[in-house]
Protein backbone atom coordinates (compact mmCIF):
# COMPACT_ATOMS: atom_id res chain seq x y z
CA UNK A 1 0.00 0.00 0.00
CA UNK A 2 2.91 2.36 0.51
CA UNK A 3 4.52 1.70 -2.92
CA UNK A 4 7.91 1.21 -1.23
CA UNK A 5 7.82 4.65 0.36
CA UNK A 6 8.34 4.95 4.12
CA UNK A 7 5.21 5.40 6.21
CA UNK A 8 6.86 8.30 8.04
CA UNK A 9 10.16 10.10 7.56
CA UNK A 10 13.22 8.07 8.59
CA UNK A 11 14.39 10.98 10.75
CA UNK A 12 11.14 10.97 12.72
CA UNK A 13 11.13 7.18 13.06
CA UNK A 14 14.66 7.32 14.46
CA UNK A 15 13.62 9.51 17.40
CA UNK A 16 10.23 7.89 18.08
CA UNK A 17 9.78 5.17 20.67
CA UNK A 18 7.02 2.95 21.97
CA UNK A 19 4.88 4.85 24.49
CA UNK A 20 4.32 1.64 26.49
CA UNK A 21 7.91 0.47 26.97
CA UNK A 22 10.19 3.00 25.21
CA UNK A 23 11.37 0.31 22.77
CA UNK A 24 12.49 1.01 19.19
CA UNK A 25 9.93 1.12 16.38
CA UNK A 26 10.01 -0.24 12.86
CA UNK A 27 7.56 0.02 9.98
CA UNK A 28 5.09 -2.66 8.90
CA UNK A 29 3.70 -1.88 5.46
CA UNK A 30 0.46 -3.86 5.46
CA UNK A 31 -1.57 -3.00 7.35
CA UNK A 32 0.39 0.21 7.92
CA UNK A 33 1.76 0.36 11.45
CA UNK A 34 4.79 1.09 13.58
CA UNK A 35 5.78 -2.03 15.49
CA UNK A 36 7.76 -2.04 18.73
CA UNK A 37 10.79 -4.31 18.63
CA UNK A 38 10.68 -4.80 22.40
CA UNK A 39 7.06 -5.41 23.40
CA UNK A 40 5.54 -6.16 19.97
CA UNK A 41 2.71 -3.63 20.07
CA UNK A 42 1.73 -2.29 16.64
CA UNK A 43 0.57 1.32 16.38
CA UNK A 44 -1.56 2.05 13.30
CA UNK A 45 -0.59 4.69 10.76
CA UNK A 46 -3.63 6.44 9.27
CA UNK A 47 -3.20 8.89 6.38
CA UNK A 48 0.50 9.17 7.19
CA UNK A 49 -0.12 9.92 10.88
CA UNK A 50 1.02 7.39 13.49
CA UNK A 51 -1.60 6.81 16.20
CA UNK A 52 0.66 6.39 19.24
CA UNK A 53 -2.02 5.60 21.81
CA UNK A 54 -1.46 2.46 23.89
CA UNK A 55 -5.21 1.75 23.93
CA UNK A 56 -5.33 1.83 20.10
CA UNK A 57 -2.28 -0.42 19.64
CA UNK A 58 -2.61 -3.92 18.26
CA UNK A 59 -1.63 -6.46 20.91
CA UNK A 60 1.54 -8.46 20.28
CA UNK A 61 1.26 -11.97 18.83
CA UNK A 62 1.27 -14.77 21.36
Amino acid sequence: MTDGKPLISPELLEIMQCPACAGPLSERPDPPALVCGACGRAYPVEDGIPIMLIDDAEAPDG
